[in-house]
């Protein structure tokens, strides 16, 4: 029997029993739908934080202070963390060869005040470089410098300024903010950056200061961390090397963390593809269900259509086409059920894209599955109905009534 013929039949068939097309296809539709959302998903989630290390370059490093013993030994208990000084931050640019740019920072939270109200922001210590390394960009004003030495002015970040803007301060420049019974001056205001990545997270709701201004609020000239950008060419994992033995000294068990954004990017990359195989995995429970489904709803057609069945076969009709035609039927249900998916799917990945900020864009992989699944669902769960439909006694089957 010609492959039109049977694909015209199965359409027949599948139009004059919509009730049940329509159940077979509730289940195909949210088993591929939820599949196509969560891949897409979890690959639209692992580009949008790799696009946030791009933005400000691979060739960014962080250094944090690690734990160590003062005697070079392994026991936890007597592990120390391994604080940075400012005078090590500020001899780092030279003793490294490889560091084109070096920004140390500190930070700190406290409930700074604006006309007696409120702010609960927190505060960075920065240098002029900081600014640079971290692409960020003046709305209005300028940013601190390393010549304001210890001069107590403040840069506000887009959400701190939003924060003002809601208690009426639409302009912040030149108001006064007081932090620990000092004043300090807004002399600029950030435009919003994006959020993860290598940045610190306080930049958009906190506030910086000059780095120096800050260590008077420190009992010692102590740096949190120190971000620093790589020279053209310079090899990675030698500056690495390096920066460690700058900082291990005379303590032999104590030493630093330093991470870059290649680092960083490869472990996230590992981490988004286990993320959205496990999300896929989840979405294949309800493929699983859906085709559960397709195969109780063709077992039901079968039993409908026996006498259907046997007229078929009594006029000649072979076991193969029979066999063929509730397979080409269950086919085109998922089929049909996939491309639906398909749409639904897409469909949410775009809402939960543009809701969470993700870069949208409709995942190869997600399509191909969509596809390829449902195709390989309408034959794996139909044929169990299709080889029991060729194999009824013709002469049964023309008894039923």
């Amino acid at each position: 029997m010609p492959l039109g013929e049977i694909v015209r039949e199965a359409l027949k068939s599948q139009a004059a029993a919509k009730q049940r097309t329509i159940l077979a296809l509730v289940g195909i539709v949210i088993g591929i739908g939820s599949v196509i959302a969560l891949v897409t998903v979890g690959e639209m989630v692992q580009l949008t934080s790799e696009q946030q290390f791009r933005q400000m370059g691979t060739n960014i490093i962080t250094i944090q202070p690690g734990y160590g013993s003062p005697q070079g030994g392994n026991n936890q208990a007597d592990s120390q963390p391994r604080q940075i000084t400012w005078a090590e931050a500020q001899g780092l640019s030279r003793k490294v060869a490889g560091l084109e740019a070096v920004a140390p920072y500190t930070n700190a939270w406290g409930r700074p005040l604006m006309d007696d109200k409120p702010l609960d922001m927190p505060l960075l210590g920065v240098t002029g470089s900081f600014a640079d390394i971290n692409k960020l960009t003046l709305a209005k004003g300028r940013f601190v410098s390393d010549l304001d030495g210890y001069a107590f002015f403040g840069v506000l970040g887009a959400g701190a300024a939003a924060k003002l803007a809601r208690m009426g301060i639409k302009e912040p420049l030149g108001k006064t903010v007081y932090f620990k019974n000092r004043g300090f001056k807004i002399i600029g205001v950030l435009k919003r950056v994006d959020e993860g990545g290598m940045r610190p997270f306080e930049i958009n709701p906190g506030m910086m200061i000059p780095l120096q201004t800050s260590f008077l609020f420190k009992p010692e000239r102590n740096i949190n961390a120190i971000m620093a950008r790589l020279k053209p060419k310079a090899d990675r994992h030698r500056v690495k090397a390096a920066i460690e033995r700058y900082f291990k000294g005379d303590l032999p068990g104590a030493g630093v963390q330093v991470r870059s954004a290649e680092q960083l990017i490869a472990e996230m990359a590992k981490q988004s593809r286990l993320f959205t195989l496990l999300l896929g995995a989840i979405g294949s429970i309800s493929l699983l269900v859906g085709g559960i489904g397709v195969m109780n709803v063709m077992l039901v057609a079968v039993s409908e259509r026996r006498k259907e069945i046997g007229v078929r076969r009594a006029l000649g009709a072979m076991q193969a086409d029979v066999k063929a035609q509730f397979l080409v039927e269950s086919v085109i249900l998922c089929l049909a059920g996939g491309l639906i998916g398909i749409a639904l799917g897409v469909g949410a990945a775009y809402v939960l894209a543009k809701v969470n900020g993700w870069i949208f864009f409709v995942s190869g992989l997600g399509l191909t599955l969509g596809v390829g699944v449902s195709s390989a669902i309408g034959v794996s769960f139909g044929y169990f109905p299709a080889r029991q439909a060729s194999r009824l006694d013709p002469i049964l089957a023309l008894r039923d009534q």
